[in-house]
């Protein structure tokens, strides 16, 4: 049935500084951007007269990002917590997750805790932490 992963959607309420963290903070590209005017019967999102900034992020190969923006009906506030049903979060791989943190720290990024390592079975290190993007919806960044 699957064939693959495309994108992961988040409804952000200020798309510019949304496209700076992803873009600007991360590093991430931005790949596309258009606007989405549903019909008065509605459209995929089942949202009638829906209208949307929708931009893609991310890398030119694999899992994109799409940040949007609905200008109509506004988006209510509120975010979930982790551990609520219907929370997520987005996992970003990094080769080297000391020098990660220490720089995204640097430039403001808000983490939950220092990165967390183990030793792994071949003698490796596994790494992780979480942090939130400025909306505060939840990242994890692994050193695998």
């Amino acid at each position: 049935m699957v064939t693959g992963f495309n994108h992961t959607g988040i409804v952000v309420r200020d798309i510019d500084t949304m496209i700076e963290f992803y873009c600007g903070q991360l590093g991430l590209t931005e790949l596309s951007r258009g606007e989405s005017n549903a019909p008065p019967e509605g459209n995929h999102t089942g949202i009638s007269g829906s209208r949307r900034t929708l931009v893609f992020v991310g890398m030119e190969q694999g899992h994109r990002i799409e940040l949007v923006k609905y200008h109509e009906p506004d988006s209510p506030d509120g975010y979930l917590g982790v551990p609520q049903l219907g929370a997520m979060h987005i996992c970003f791989n990094v080769e080297d997750l000391r020098t990660t943190h220490k720089a995204l720290s640097a430039k403001g990024i808000r983490f939950v805790t220092d990165p967390i390592f183990r030793i792994t079975d071949d003698g490796g290190e596994h790494g992780i932490v979480y942090a939130q993007d400025p909306e505060g919806n939840w990242l994890e960044f692994i050193q695998a």
